[in-house]
């Protein structure tokens, strides 16, 4: 049968191929002295530089590409902070010491470019930094990088068919200065501006300190989380079951008095001694109140891993983005409910009616996605589109193939404007990644040699639910080298992790373990 999805994919070939001839291949555009600034150099700031760079070499062209980076270094999130920060100034990045990626390393990496012989399955984020920043070194990235320099405003200056980004700018030292660039890349993240939820009665929980310890109470958000210590011998509550959420809980508890963790479902609570709660209901003065009635005494912290606000604040001040929480009806303008970027096509550019279609342009916006190839195939698609405007279809019928997507989503039961960016159904992150340059190839605009731009391994690893278990035995065994050992390869590495998943499951299966599906995001 011809299904809902099937449709929605045909819709968007069609209308992204409609004007034009796609049985010959479609020339690049070369547009000399074309201006691009780029914002972040984290994992998405990296690869979209990078596909400008590698553009710029194929069309014999003399791009002028900036890319504006207000931290010291690359890495985005994976770069600690410079110092410890308390509310409300807010810390640079969410990043805590003992964070360890949640999903096997291979998976995480940019296509071609496998991570160092020996590097742990599951690393710490010290790893992952070097990572980026050994992939800005080989490519020679760091030349159009201006560190320390912090991006103001943004504001379009001009048409729908012409104009030019007027950009503000501030240096390390205070210094401001303005440019213009034809074409804009945010690429800054979004784990930047925490989400904060409020209870009934947390104030008057606040203003009382705990009776049983005379302490002051507290309620902060994850991203100021960082040394489990500090909780020692307290009573504490962990709100959210995202991987902060599930990481705080799972570290305070081995220090804390007791800890409890409050959760929408049970299905990947985290880990040790930690008693699982539904969601809070409300604050009385000495007790939180829960969902089904039960309370948690004597809490002295809750920390609120409850995700963060889709925020560009460069393009607010401007009036680039509007800011409208809880909106589920799309108007002219760019705008953002704090979950979801709207319109946006292909979650990468903007459709508002205000400049051409590729002027604007966001690269990491989805989330449960492996960052770097999902970066990488946003990028590629970019650099065309930025290079030749025709590659996307009108407006309007970009603004309708949006439809389509969004009324599937509500098909199956989701709501667009709330998951936001999420891809919530199983392979739709490698399906969105193939259907990127699927659409260069249709197009002509890169060469079809044949393969998808997903690497089967990379399907194939998806399905592995005993990695993470067996990388967690070989190091309790002190076999990591043994398993490292010749590594090195992208081919290497997915047997690696084939050949862990097996040898995990064979050895469950003999000792009669059972273990709940673990969740990825890959």
């Amino acid at each position: 049968m011809f299904g809902i999805r099937q449709f929605v994919l045909s819709l968007t070939s069609f209308l992204l191929l409609w004007h034009g001839d796609s049985s010959a291949p479609r020339q690049q555009v070369a547009h000399g002295n074309k201006s691009v600034a780029i914002v972040g150099a984290g994992s998405a700031g990296l690869a979209v530089l990078r596909a400008l760079i590698d553009l710029q070499i194929e069309l014999h062209d003399d791009l002028d590409i900036v890319l504006y980076e207000q931290r010291r270094d690359v890495g985005g999130i994976w770069l600690p902070d410079p110092e410890l920060v308390h509310p409300p100034v807010l810390p640079e990045t969410p990043l805590y010491p003992l964070l360890h990626t949640n999903t096997p390393m291979p998976t995480m990496t940019y296509p071609g470019f496998p991570f160092p012989p020996g590097t742990p399955m599951f690393s710490s984020h010290e790893y992952v930094l070097k990572y980026h920043r050994d992939y800005a070194l080989h490519y020679n990235l760091l030349p159009y990088i201006l560190f320390n320099h912090t991006v103001l405003s943004a504001s379009w200056v001009g048409t729908s068919e012409e104009g030019r980004w007027d950009i503000v700018v501030e240096e390390g030292n205070g210094r401001k200065t303005r440019r213009s660039f034809d074409h804009l890349v945010v690429a800054s993240g979004h784990n930047h501006y925490p989400h904060i939820l409020t209870f009934p009665g947390q104030d008057a929980w606040l203003r009382h300190r705990n009776g049983a310890h005379g302490r002051r109470r507290e309620i902060l958000h994850s991203i100021f989380y960082r040394d489990p210590e500090r909780y020692a011998n307290q009573t504490v509550v962990v709100v959210g079951a995202g991987a902060s959420g599930r990481d705080a809980a799972s570290q305070v508890a081995l220090y804390a008095r007791k800890v409890y963790h409050s959760v929408r479902t049970v299905d990947d609570p985290a880990s040790g001694p930690v008693e699982v709660k539904p969601e809070i209901a409300r604050f009385s003065p000495e007790a939180i109140v829960f969902a089904d009635g039960s309370h948690a005494l004597d809490v002295d912290v809750v920390i609120l891993g409850t995700g963060y606000d889709l925020r560009v604040p460069f393009l607010e001040t401007t009036g680039e983005i509007a800011v409208k929480p809880q909106s589920h009806r799309r108007d002219h303008g760019l705008t953002t409910n704090l979950r979801y970027l709207f319109p946006l096509h292909q979650h990468i550019f903007s459709l508002s009616a205000s400049y051409p279609t590729n002027a604007l342009a966001f690269i990491g916006l989805p989330i449960l996605i492996s960052n770097c190839p999902s970066d990488v195939a946003q990028s590629v698609y970019a650099a065309r589109v930025i290079a030749n405007a025709s590659l996307l279809g009108p407006r309007e019928q970009l603004l309708t193939a949006l439809d389509a997507r969004e009324d599937e989503l509500r098909s199956r039961g989701y709501d667009p404007y709330y998951i936001g960016h999420r891809m919530v159904l199983h392979g739709s992150s490698f399906d969105y990644q193939d259907e990127l340059i699927e659409n260069l190839k249709a197009q002509g605009a890169i060469p079809d040699d044949g393969t998808k731009y997903v690497e089967s391994w990379r399907r194939e690893a998806r399905d592995y639910q005993y990695v993470k278990r067996g990388w967690k035995r070989v190091e309790e065994l002190g076999q990591e080298r043994e398993w490292l050992r010749g590594v090195e390869t992208e081919a290497e590495w997915a047997d690696l992790m084939k050949r862990l998943d097996e040898w995990e499951k064979e050895w469950e299966m003999r000792q009669g373990l059972v273990f709940p599906k673990e969740t990825t995001v890959f």
